[in-house]
């Protein structure tokens, strides 16, 4: 992200531009994803005349293909799209609880939680959402026609693409003695047996099989017929619970998006079954409420300040959200209203940590694996997509015959009813298993608007930590007017409520301002790096788009032309 060059605007502008990991400048249209050749294809699309919801479908399609941890068919997530005229919508792809699921199915005879069962087994796969997601968007609002964005992932599919290192050492890690499993294990190897190697082509031609499917049938393709049938076949044969009917009967759902503001900006986010747009607006409400004039950047008030605010939503999420075709009740009006922040954000302390307390959420405070995917097109249309496996490269598991991984997103639900515990464990009523439901997700697909028109499409991977790296880029740009590179290399924490503690990335927080946060009650935990963040900004002035792709993300690019 950090580039040793200083380009002009005037030089950037006039050619086709890749720069891996550095901020990119474009007159017609942006793609930003985990996948340069991904971002490529997106990029195609639109020199062809798409708009940014077929640059988006095809570029998911594509990490399909080129991204496998994370791109899928066998997964789930959620887009955010604006149109020109300001107008925004949502479409939920969440994957969904088998007709077959229960409250207990992963408790032992003593109601004990049996450990692995809702990540590590077939019983933890939901009924993937994807392939209809994109249909769905792509039948109301897309341009050109379907089999012309998904051709370019079965070429890719078919004819192969230079295996990377980041490939190379996944297949190094499934292939080793201990870590195999027997679809993991020949994944990654070529038609003789062989482990590929970095810049070899790796072929995928059962993948290329269903997506060709995909192609000629749309959404059939893949939820009925051939590809239906081989699911429920290797379910039956493999301890999952997904059948033919739980296939046919899933439908992605057109929703209308959470809408926040920040200082004469417009936000749009995910609502339920996603948590990020509640968590996000009542946090960006929290901290409008703040003086930046006395609260510097990256400072020990900031750092607490910023911790306090996740807090609080955290607790609000864990308390509230679900499905809401399952909780009709859910008050996200009041969780997302500035009165609401107001009375939150006098009960901060800014002297001392707030406590975490299991048996109250919010109430105390009264008075890795997914990716993402931004683009904008030349006629003023923004897409902000994000979908996953949930764990890197998901269940682990997969038919032969099909050639993508299956999700293990069930372990999204809360798998003990009425257990929350310190660890981070959540028993909440809201996000219990139950037939048909979406499990509560932290997804967080943004698009900001400013005068009616989309300014910043931004999202990431990372879990939970999806909510607040998103949430404090997406500050960064409207409080401190940070690049879009800049704000998402900036410093990011991470405060989930429980466990109580501030996560942050090493190297980025001084060892000053964590001895100061210590004093104040806090437990800090370090890790490498949070998120991976795709974001594009348009300037209306100077009719100029600049994307960046998060440098923790290697083979992820920002493309335009």
């Amino acid at each position: 992200m950090k580039s040793k060059f200083a380009y002009s605007l005037l030089f950037c502008i006039a050619f086709n531009f890749v720069y891996l990991n550095a901020q990119t400048y474009a007159k017609n249209g942006m793609v930003t994803s985990s996948n340069s050749l991904s971002s490529e294809v997106g990029v195609a699309i639109l020199k062809k005349g798409g708009n940014a919801i077929d640059a988006a479908v095809a570029t998911a399609f594509s990490l399909a293909v080129t991204l496998p941890s994370a791109g899928n068919i066998g997964g789930g997530g959620f887009i955010v799209y604006m149109d020109s005229n300001g107008k925004a919508t949502t479409f939920d792809f969440r994957e969904k609880a088998p007709l077959a699921a229960t409250n207990d199915m992963y408790l032992d005879k003593e109601g004990i939680l049996i450990e692995g069962s809702n990540h590590h087994s077939a019983l933890a796969i939901g009924v993937p959402g994807t392939v209809a997601g994109l249909f769905k968007a792509h039948k109301k609002y897309g341009k050109l026609p379907w089999a012309t964005l998904v051709q370019p992932a079965i070429d890719q599919a078919k004819n192969g693409f230079p295996f990377n290192w980041s490939l190379y050492a996944a297949a190094g890690y499934f292939t080793k003695e201990g870590n195999k499993s027997p679809f993991m294990d020949a994944y990654f190897r070529d038609g003789k047996g062989k482990v590929l190697e970095p810049d070899e082509l790796w072929k995928q031609p059962a993948l290329a099989a269903t997506l060709t499917l995909i192609r000629d049938k749309g959404k059939d393709g893949f939820y009925k017929g051939e590809v239906a049938k081989k699911i429920a076949k290797w379910m039956k044969a493999n301890g999952g619970i997904i059948t033919k009917k739980d296939l046919r009967k899933y439908e992605s759902i057109e929703r209308e998006p959470i809408k926040g503001s920040y200082k004469g900006y417009d936000i749009y986010s995910m609502p339920p079954p996603s948590s990020g747009g509640v968590a996000l607006v009542e946090m960006m409400n929290l901290m409008e409420q703040a003086n930046f004039d006395e609260i510097e950047f990256n400072s020990t008030a900031y750092v607490h300040l910023v911790a306090e605010a996740m807090r609080r939503a955290f607790a609000d999420r864990a308390e509230h959200l679900g499905d809401p075709d399952f909780n009709l009740n859910m008050p996200l009006d009041k969780l997302t209203s500035k009165a609401f922040a107001k009375n939150r954000f006098a009960g901060i302390d800014m002297t001392r940590a707030s406590v975490s307390d299991s048996t109250k959420f919010g109430q105390l405070y009264d008075g890795k694996s997914t990716t993402h995917l931004s683009v904008m097109d030349k006629g003023g249309n923004a897409v902000s997509l994000t979908y996953t496996l949930e764990y890197g490269y998901g269940s682990k598991m997969g038919s032969p015959e099909l050639g993508f991984i299956f999700n293990n997103e069930m372990g999204d639900f809360n798998p003990q009813p009425g257990i929350t515990k310190s660890n981070g464990q959540i028993g909440t009523a809201p996000n219990l298993v139950a037939p048909e439901k979406r499990m509560l997700s932290s997804m967080t697909p943004t698009i900001v608007g400013k005068n009616g028109k989309p300014y910043l499409a931004i999202g990431s991977p990372g879990g939970r930590t999806i909510i607040n790296t998103v949430f404090q880029t997406v500050f960064n740009v409207l409080e401190f007017n940070m690049r879009i590179d800049k704000a998402i290399e900036a410093l990011k924490i991470h405060h989930q409520w429980l466990p109580d503690r501030i996560i942050y990335e090493k190297h980025l927080l001084s060892p000053d301002t964590r001895k100061a946060l210590e004093a104040m009650g806090h437990t800090l935990q370090e890790r490498s790096n949070l998120g991976a963040l795709m974001g594009i900004t348009y300037d209306p002035v100077k009719k100029v788009f600049t994307g960046a792709a998060d440098s923790s993300r290697p083979d992820g690019g920002a493309i335009g032309y």
